[in-house]
């Protein structure tokens, strides 16, 4: 539930502002009869949103706000005047306050200020997820059958608010798998929270996960909101969740059950309204018989399970790929666009891609447009270790019909790229009746120019 803290050094007036956005908004209400109350309450309390009177003795308004600035704290402050001095409030703006109102006005309109200032903090930090993501360049890329099969599954998992996880090696792009779930989930516009459970120490992760009070270890100087509660009614991506340590599984289990998390130090829980994603390049099946994954958790979070395919069985999506990431990379290094050739792709298509898949394949990409001194990125710029990659092996588990449509599917791609996507010189290379009967096959395999 949003909370909010009211700021007034007039109890009755705080109150009754207290009073009315319980009831017209809907949130928990605290309140604070001056600025240090309000500092130590900001401190001790997962605030969202302040609503800060300018004129208290002591430490007023102003000095709060400038507080708030040193601690370079994001929770929204709007101020509010009954003296009708709006130059004042222009200087509280100056310092950070995200808008403000005068106390004659009716708490409709605050109440909108409020909603307004929670909205814009929420696409501020998505932007800046948005941001983190750019390195990542690639995005969910490809007309293969392999990546046609999955955009299909993603759409009819997408809309039912279950658990999901995503299984596949490192590289192959799960998050991405799980930012499309999002996207094409029943709250697209709530927060995308991504949690890495491999990256954090194991005495920060449940801190990370479910939050913390104050004083609830060493260096826990604020209440701080974790990732369940920062991802409401929006999704949870818990990424490499077969990392976890077991005790943190146990409460894991026990918020996906109950829908509610309590903070490491607290007493009572709060609702958990968000939905989780969860993804491994473990198999998890073995680390349950091993004993380092619960079977109940396992039973809980697989509801829906999403494979993502390795690059090496979906070879033909590499032309694709290794364009779009060329593309992202020149313009973030600020040099004019290159081109790769069709002979290099033809290199890349015959890798194996074994190591890391796509984000393998965004290194090797890199390295080619810093060798590249012009606008074309030919077979010579490939690394040396590329070249001598033996014709790649069949997969055992695939099927024949599947290794046949991925060879001819790379076949028509490489030859459309060496006559530069025309289709009657491709057809005739290619020694088909006619252009028409190139078109069928390009359709079939759902291969067209980007």
């Amino acid at each position: 539930m949003t909370l909010v803290l009211v700021v007034d050094d007039m109890p009755p007036m705080a109150e009754q502002y207290a009073y009315d956005l319980r009831r017209l908004g809907g949130y928990e209400v605290q309140v604070a009869h001056d600025g240090r109350e309000a500092l130590e309450r900001l401190g001790a309390e997962a605030v969202d949103c302040v609503i800060l009177d300018l004129e208290m003795p002591g430490m007023d308004g102003f000095e709060v706000l400038r507080s708030l600035e040193r601690q370079a704290s994001e929770v929204p402050v709007i101020v509010y005047t009954g003296t009708g001095d709006y130059d004042r409030c222009i200087q509280a703006i100056r310092l950070g306050a995200y808008g403000f109102v005068d106390k004659a006005e009716p708490v409709e309109r605050v109440v909108r200020e409020i909603e307004l200032a929670l909205e814009r903090r929420r696409l501020r930090a998505e932007v800046r997820a948005l941001e983190r993501q750019l390195d990542g360049e690639s995005s969910l890329v490809g007309t293969s059958a392999a990546m046609r099969r999955l955009r299909e599954q993603i759409g009819r998992v997408a809309p039912v608010p279950s658990t999901v996880l995503i299984t596949g090696e490192s590289g192959t792009g799960k998050e991405l798998v799980a930012r499309e779930l999002h996207r094409l989930g029943p709250h697209p516009a709530g927060p995308f929270i991504a949690i890495n459970c491999a990256a954090l120490p194991e005495n920060l992760l449940e801190s990370e996960l479910f939050g913390h009070e104050r004083g609830a270890f060493t260096g826990a100087s604020a209440t701080r909101k974790g990732a369940f509660e920062s991802a409401e009614r929006g999704t949870l991506f818990l990424d490499e969740i077969g990392e976890l340590p077991l005790a943190a599984q146990a409460k894991l289990l026990r918020v996906l059950e109950e829908r509610r998390v309590t903070r490491v130090g607290a007493s009572r829980s709060v609702p958990a309204e968000a939905r989780v994603v969860a993804a491994t390049n473990r198999e998890l099946e073995t680390e349950v018989r091993e004993g380092r994954f619960r079977e109940d958790l396992l039973y809980r979070i697989n509801a829906h399970v999403l494979a993502v395919p390795p690059l090496r069985d979906r070879r033909s999506d590499v032309p694709e790929i290794a364009g779009r990431l060329a593309a992202t990379i020149c313009q973030r290094f600020g040099i004019r666009p290159k081109r790769i050739a069709a002979g290099a792709l033809d290199v890349l298509m015959n890798y194996e891609w074994s190591r890391n898949n796509v984000r393998e394949l965004r290194n090797v990409v890199e390295r080619m447009i810093i060798a590249a001194d012009g606008d074309v990125i030919g077979p010579g710029h490939v690394p040396a270790e590329l070249q001598g990659e033996p014709p790649p092996a069949a997969a055992g588990a695939r099927t024949f019909q599947a290794l046949k449509a991925e060879a001819e599917r790379r076949i028509v791609l490489s030859a459309l790229e060496r006559n530069e996507w025309h289709v009657t010189r491709t057809a005739e290379e290619l020694g088909l009746a006619d252009h028409a009967s190139l078109l069928k096959i390009m359709r079939r395999h759902g291969i067209r120019r980007q």
